[in-house]
């Protein structure tokens, strides 16, 4: 259907046409009047007749065509790819996240630094200060006892948060502290009679009695690849004991029953499982655990050795005081600091992650109180604990592939 709109050609005159334009002519004379009595072309008479024949609306002609005619065009929507952020505001996103992520790769490194950093000066410390005051039960109180003082200072200023304990919480939390004072125990009296890298190149062993102690427990049973890796933690660790210069029995047989205790709080902590409310994470449980050892280890340490560690005590015996005193106190800071660190840690990665780290953790303690202590090592003696050590670094690995159910 053509449209009612109609042109006014140039070349089109105007003479002859008044009869036929009459409403054209009308509107010209109301535009005039609008434009405050000027007629748009002086060059017409008042009836719209044009003074010349050749004359026509060369410039003030209006041309509405059905090709021209006009329309109501609405204007385009946005889509949803003009509401998209521009790419800048794109590529600083992706720089914001790349430098998020780089900044907790850093805080994560500086983590495990401390981890180290904290159990090789433990080890040092705990040492010096085993070989001058050669009571276990006593050094350990002293180590809880510190330990109790950091975390009440910490709820009391509320640098952490306090939990809210009960009567039924405390039950299940007391065999875990049991085993967790005899667990510390037993690794002092082991420091105080052997060297450093003989302790923890035996306490390598913990993944042993782990399986031991879940599949008698928890019925869990290992896998042929966990079995295996087994295999070198044995032989190195017993290679290891063959030839060690300081062997005795009683730094051996107290390092195997800290790996024992140790071993056996995982599988309580498993076994008898403490509901996890939003104020008992690790570090709190930890902190609870630290202040219920020491108030079941400082009867037993004054009943068994004494009031050993007083002033006059320790001067009596040709001791520095301020020198056994220093030592105890960064000793015992640092223990606590380094399990602080390593429960931090442990909420950053996974399990397996966290046990390798412990791995390493190890191999750094070993090396570093050879070098401090220069303790004597045969060849022999130092491949056993690379195989033992290889074999804790195996089983950390393995240890998360699981056995394929049986098909019924």
């Amino acid at each position: 259907m053509q449209s009612a709109a109609f042109t006014l050609s140039p070349s089109l005159p105007l003479r002859n046409l008044n009869h036929r334009f009459t409403r054209s002519s009308t509107n010209l004379r109301l535009s005039a009047k609008l434009n405050g009595g000027v007629n748009p072309n002086p060059n017409s008479n008042p009836n719209g007749a044009s003074s010349s024949s050749s004359s026509s609306f060369t410039r003030k002609s209006w041309s509405l065509s059905p090709s021209s005619s006009f329309k109501f065009r609405p204007l385009p929507l946005l889509s949803t790819s003009d509401l998209s952020p521009p790419k800048a505001t794109s590529e600083s996103a992706a720089e914001s996240a790349d430098s998020s992520s780089l900044l907790k790769t850093l805080q994560l490194g500086s983590l495990f630094g401390l981890w180290y950093l904290f159990n090789i000066y433990f080890n040092i410390y705990n040492k010096q200060v085993l070989k001058a005051c050669h009571f276990p039960v006593t050094v350990t109180v002293v180590q809880f006892a510190v330990g109790t003082v950091l975390v009440s200072v910490m709820w009391a200023l509320n640098l952490y948060k306090r939990p809210k304990i009960n009567g039924a919480m405390l039950a299940a939390i007391f065999p875990l502290a049991i085993v967790h004072t005899l667990g510390n125990l037993f690794t002092n009296m082991s420091l105080g009679k052997v060297a450093v890298s003989f302790t923890h190149t035996i306490k390598a062993m913990e993944p042993f009695f782990s399986v031991i102690l879940s599949a008698m427990f928890l019925g869990e049973r290992p896998t042929p690849w966990v079995i295996g890796s087994l295999v070198p933690i044995v032989g190195g660790v017993a290679l290891a004991s063959v030839t060690e210069a300081s062997f005795n029995w009683a730094g051996f047989w107290s390092a195997m029953a800290s790996n024992v205790t140790n071993q056996s709080r995982n599988v309580l902590s498993k076994k008898v499982m403490v509901k996890q409310e939003e104020s008992l994470d690790n570090i709190t449980l930890f902190s609870i655990i630290t202040i219920m050892s020491f108030f079941l280890l400082a009867p037993a340490a004054i009943f068994m050795e004494g009031v050993k560690f007083t002033p006059a005590y320790l001067q009596s015996a040709g001791l520095n005081v301020r020198q056994v005193y220093t030592r105890s106190l960064l000793a015992a800071l640092c223990f606590h600091a380094y399990q602080q660190v390593s429960y931090m840690i442990l909420q950053r990665v996974s399990p397996v992650t966290h046990s390798v780290g412990n791995c390493v953790k190890r191999v750094v303690v070993i090396v570093s109180s050879v070098i401090i202590f220069k303790t004597p090592v045969s060849p022999v003696n130092a491949l056993g604990t690379a195989v033992g050590l290889a074999g804790v670094f195996l089983y950390s690995r393995v240890k998360r592939i699981k056995s394929k159910p049986k098909a019924v």
